[in-house]
């Protein structure tokens, strides 16, 4: 039941203004912040049928106890989620109404000629044909398992392997209990979208990362080696902090920073799942931060995926719009430029990768063009994961060096990624930055990440 209180808590703040939608889920205590935000935000999103619903089936007039927020939280999951998860007095209540809330709802497809429960959804928040197909994205955490334990873990509970994806539709024509290795990303599983695994004894062990595909190519692309220092300068939730662990099989230091108190202690619970060792968690901003402090001068690596509008995010809640007002735009662009600016100046830093969840060129190519003309000669953007189908969209040179994801092209949320590298006195700019596996390979052949691997050995710690 706690996760249903939770969810509903957090439509009562939205509703009083409170916080948007991730400060209130990450502020709520609930200890699965992914799991009660895509519950609250799919309320949100199916909010005016839910309305209908509960109004035709006068719901709220039989059961004078229950709030009109949790009956939301419940009839969501009932009707068109994975189906009520808790107990007590609330899961019995819902399903004694179950047959009058379905009636309803059939009532509600013929009345508008549909026969889909998204066609219900006002066309400005239907979910594209594109978006719907989104996979469950699980990144193997390889410093607990392999790849080769988590899917004859997955086949032993039933599971069919398919093997890995020879393109983008065969990811598109998952269904049921199938599930595929990704063709870009060696360590990422593909599931049919909508695939609930919160609940899975890998998830809850650490053993796996549910991660969206474009969210795991910042840190790929940054490629640290072992025994590098690194910082993550706006870290929370931490799923970027624990691949870039993995990546540095745990050997070197990462230096995480985030201003808020409660983000930092969900991060923290994370990492320690996910069994992340030689990181640093700090509550503090990252401008604050002392690029002269001799605690960072071997920091040689910086990811940077500082706050955006979020529009690239296939679910939105309120305070993430597809389309800001300009002068929020600028806003967070001129955030966005003093971040950046920092981060460069850190004295030993040789590569960084700005990444965004945003759609807009001004949180995007804008900044980073701004940016290096700021820097003359010192820095280069150089070309990410040259076979990457989507682009960088701008005018000036380089620009195609930049990458991006969608939700039609790629099949991922929408997202942004920029790779920029120190200049060596009298060195020629790179055509292309080849693999992050240049720096960090990964076992297999090919220069790129998601190369076949070969050979793989099997870790120490087995998924049983």
């Amino acid at each position: 039941m706690a996760l249903y209180s939770a969810a509903a808590a957090v439509l009562v703040g939205l509703e009083r203004g409170e916080g948007g939608l991730k400060s209130l889920v990450y502020n709520s205590g609930f200890p699965h912040v992914r799991q009660l935000y895509a519950l609250v935000a799919e309320t949100l999103r199916y909010a005016s049928v839910l309305e209908k619903l509960l109004d035709g089936a006068a719901l709220l007039q039989a059961e004078k106890k229950l709030a009109p927020q949790l009956a939301k939280v419940l009839v969501y999951d009932l009707l068109f989620g994975k189906g009520l998860k808790c107990g007590g007095r609330w899961k019995a209540l819902a399903r004694r109404h179950r047959a009058r809330l379905e009636a309803e709802l059939a009532r509600m497809k013929v009345r508008h000629k549909v026969s889909r429960n998204e066609d219900l959804l006002a066309p400005e928040k239907a979910v594209s044909a594109a978006v719907s197909q989104v996979p469950r994205y699980v990144r193997v955490n390889t410093l607990k398992t392999c790849v080769d334990d988590v899917i004859d873990f997955f086949k032993r509970q039933g599971y069919a392997y398919l093997g890995k994806a020879a393109s983008v539709e065969e990811l598109k024509a998952l269904s049921g209990k199938k599930f595929l290795l990704d063709l870009h990303l060696p360590e990422l599983l593909v599931f049919p979208s909508r695939t609930d695994l919160h609940d899975n004894l890998l998830y809850t062990s650490g053993h796996i990362i549910l991660q969206d595909k474009a969210s795991c190519l910042p840190a790929l692309l940054l490629g640290p080696v072992a025994g590098s220092h690194v910082i993550d300068a706006c870290a929370a939730p931490g799923n970027k902090t624990s691949q870039l662990a993995a990546i540095l099989k745990n050997k070197g230091q990462i230096f995480a920073f985030d201003v808020d108190p409660k983000r930092v202690a969900t991060m923290n619970t994370l990492l320690t799942r996910a069994g992340v060792t030689g990181c640093q968690l700090a509550q503090q901003d990252f401008l604050t931060v002392d690029p002269r402090d001799p605690k960072y001068s071997r920091v040689t690596h910086i990811l940077l995926d500082p706050s955006c509008s979020g529009s690239g995010m296939v679910t939105r809640g309120p305070g993430e719009e597809a389309d800001p007002s300009a002068e929020r735009l600028q806003a967070l662009a001129g955030f966005q430029r003093r971040l950046l600016n920092h981060a460069l100046s850190f004295p030993a830093l040789r590569r960084l990768v700005y990444s965004t969840c945003s759609l807009h060129q001004e949180e995007n190519e804008d900044v980073v063009q701004a940016v290096l003309q700021e820097w003359g000669s010192a820095f280069r953007l150089v070309t990410a994961f040259p076979s990457w189908p989507c682009r960088g969209r701008a005018a000036f040179p380089g620009a195609e060096g930049c990458l991006r994801a969608s939700p039609a092209e790629t099949l991922t949320h929408g997202f942004f990624v920029a790779v920029l590298e120190r200049c060596k006195e009298g060195a020629a700019a790179p055509s292309s930055l080849p693999a992050a596996a240049k720096e960090n390979p990964q076992p297999g052949e090919g220069t790129e990440p998601g190369a076949a691997p070969k050979n793989r050995k099997r870790k120490k710690q087995q998924v049983k």
